[in-house]
């Protein structure tokens, strides 16, 4: 079911945490690997020398995703070397917490803009890949804030319900094209985007998760690899929730 053998996979955020632990799943499966990332090359350069045995399989860009003339410029690389892709995976994203009477519109904007914007710029150009082939899998990594809500976080729960209204818009523009368009939604996830809780919010988030941990990244990876894979085929417009039940 898993077996990607030959696919090329372009995916956003893909040096660290989730994007890392998906990266490292689709080399596992055979798979060749275009991560994008932001401005920690230091973590980038580690993963790469982290995978060295891989050769050529992984290949990491530096793009702002939500900056449209960098975007482009990465697919026009992507294309003349591959010429198509098979999977988009848009994980890139951040958090800027405060409450909406306190947010400024510098910290609404970025997170808007990495986490919408990005993920209708690099979804944008890679349907135009895809279509070459009438084939394609696109999963956008969103989260449970898009409908639960969370103080302090306005702008990551405007950007993520934002993604899921532009997956399910998507799915129906592409379907007859073989090209499938869904969300998967991690919980509470162990990765360094929650690094900035206090011990007091991570015991009160464990508590309002019934399975009572965080998740793992692995966990995401697996739920992943299944929508990408030729056995989902007849699933688009989708949301697989990855919250240990919350």
């Amino acid at each position: 079911m898993t077996d990607f053998k030959g696919q090329k996979v372009v995916i956003s955020g893909a040096s660290r945490g989730i994007g890392k632990a998906l990266s490292l799943a689709f080399l596992q499966q055979g798979a060749t690997v275009i991560g994008v990332y932001g401005g920690n090359k230091t973590a980038a350069d580690a993963f790469q020398e982290e995978c060295s045995a891989v050769g050529d399989r992984l290949q990491l860009h530096q793009c702002d995703v939500s900056e449209q003339k960098q975007v482009d410029t990465f697919f026009d690389t992507v294309e003349a070397e591959f010429e198509t892709i098979d999977i988009l995976i848009n994980n890139a994203g951040i958090r800027r917490d405060k409450l909406l009477a306190m947010m400024d519109m510098e910290n609404w904007q970025r997170v808007i803009d990495i986490n919408l914007t990005g993920t209708f710029l690099m979804s944008r150009r890679a349907v135009l890949l895809m279509l070459k082939q009438r084939y394609g899998r696109i999963i956008n990594i969103t989260s449970p804030v898009a409908s639960m809500g969370f103080a302090g976080q306005t702008n990551y729960g405007a950007s993520k319900a934002g993604q899921i209204g532009l997956t399910r818009s998507l799915c129906k523009e592409t379907a007859k094209k073989k090209i499938t368009v869904n969300c998967v939604s991690p919980g509470f996830i162990d990765t360094d985007l929650i690094d900035d809780l206090s011990d007091e919010q991570v015991k009160a988030y464990k508590k309002m998760v019934p399975m009572r941990r965080f998740g793992k990244v692995e966990e995401v990876a697996d739920a992943v690899l299944f929508l990408a894979s030729k056995k989902a085929s007849y699933i688009t417009g989708a949301v697989l929730d990855v919250n240990g039940g919350i």
